[in-house]
């Protein structure tokens, strides 16, 4: 229940972003930071909700993340301006991330199949969410206005009342790590990680926003030199914010890339699906979420299908097919017009997006020890979310210069990549 305003609000504001732009006089590119921001954010915070846990407990970060996801929301509904609108996204994204992350760590608690079957509820209940949202963004949209989808994850507050009776449960630590409340939290390495991060969102949608080429070369130097301090400090530090023998295990990094590049695929399609259909059909934002509903029902099907599949087939196997399942729906969007392709199309990522979170969560639960559990999900998860900023980012970078074919096309190849990459660079079985 607690993940489904997270996801609310990426699926729902994306049906709004039309009606954002024309209230606030500005380009429709440039409202894709309201998306990006968002992920950003929530990539950042996974993994210090990560070593947090460690400190705390799954329930306090919880509390915290969804004081501060409704605490932003509020700020972003309320916002007289793009900017105001952008950092009120940015501080419910961090809540957010928090929140999932808490509630992953009483998931990858359990043992074996019942830890992947918890996963593909958990990531059905958010694809369904993110997808239904663009039904419920355009209702609201239509009869409340864009501030009050924007102000959606608010509802987190109240639903925060239903993890009371497992308070208990959330109070112990899932994945093993043993607490340390005197150990130094490494604030060099959340920081370049931040930088890092921050950069490759905002170089790529430097277009878009109307960004001065000097701003964006020193965005990209930032960014460049933040890379080179992230493994400078992982050699340094291995115990840091970004552990060693974390991102070193065998088939980690992989992991990552396959889940970032599935999400960039899912969120790049969920950023256009709206505007598309609203184009293809003269309808309004109403019209353009109902006919989203479909392709959000099918993340159900994919979220019962995972632990079937893992039965059968192992997690980089699973992760192949949904790389390919992702890059088709890609490819159907960009290829095809009329709204029966882009419902299609968008269905297909759907059906990546939310098996694919299951499943390599599930996984890197597995490559490394136990008392790393926490650490590893919360850095896939960073990886995973940060794809979900790098997919708008991408198409909206190239709007103005490349068609909508043409930006799809592009956005294709990431999951391409992740597919290749779950094909050639897995561990064995």
């Amino acid at each position: 229940m607690l993940v489904l305003p997270m996801y609310v609000a990426l699926g729902a504001p994306s049906v709004a972003l039309p009606a954002i732009g024309r209230a606030l006089a500005v380009p429709f590119g440039a409202t894709a930071w309201i998306l990006a921001a968002w992920s950003l954010t929530s990539a950042l915070a996974m993994p210090v909700a990560g070593r947090l846990i460690a400190r705390w407990s799954p329930f306090q970060v919880l509390v915290v993340g969804v004081v501060t996801l409704a605490a932003g929301s509020v700020l972003a509904g309320a916002g007289p301006t793009l900017a105001v609108v952008i950092a009120g996204r940015l501080i419910g994204g961090a809540g957010a991330g928090a929140t999932v992350i808490a509630v992953f760590a009483a998931a990858t608690a359990l043992p074996g199949r019942e830890r992947i079957r918890a996963l593909g509820i958990v990531a059905a209940a958010g694809a369904t969410a993110s997808g239904c949202g663009t039904l419920l963004g355009g209702a609201v949209t239509t009869w409340l206005g864009w501030r009050a989808v924007l102000a959606i994850p608010v509802l987190a507050l109240p639903l925060l009342l239903a993890a009371l009776p497992s308070r208990h449960a959330l109070a112990r630590n899932g994945g093993g790590e043993r607490p340390d409340p005197t150990g130094r939290f490494d604030v060099v390495g959340a920081a370049v990680l931040s930088v890092l991060a921050g950069s490759v969102i905002t170089v790529l949608q430097a277009h878009s926003v109307g960004l001065p080429v000097v701003v964006t070369l020193v965005v990209a130097a930032a960014g460049a030199l933040a890379a080179g301090a992230l493994w400078w400090r992982v050699r340094r530090t291995p115990d840091g914010f970004v552990p060693r023998r974390v991102i070193t295990a065998r088939g980690f990094l992989p992991a990552g890339l396959i889940g970032g590049t599935v999400f960039a695929g899912y969120y790049g399609v969920l950023f256009l699906a709206p505007s598309l259909i609203e184009q293809a059909t003269d309808g309004g934002a109403l019209e353009a979420g109902v006919l989203l509903v479909p392709a959000a029902a099918c993340s159900v099907l994919a979220g019962r299908l995972v632990g079937t599949l893992t039965g059968r087939f192992t997690g980089w196997q699973v992760s192949a097919g949904l790389a390919a399942v992702t890059v088709t729906g890609v490819l159907v969007v960009a290829v095809f017009s009329g709204p029966v392709p882009v419902i299609v199309g968008t269905a297909l990522t759907v059906c990546g997006f939310a098996g694919a979170q299951a499943v390599l969560v599930g996984l890197a639960t597995d490559l490394v020890a136990t008392s790393d559990r926490d650490t590893a999900q919360s850095l896939l998860n960073f990886m995973n979310a940060l794809g979900g900023g790098i997919g708008p980012a991408t198409v909206a970078g190239l709007s103005g210069i490349a068609s909508v074919p043409v930006a799809l096309a592009v956005l294709a190849a990431l999951p391409l990549a992740g597919l290749v990459v779950s094909l050639t660079r897995r561990p064995g079985a």
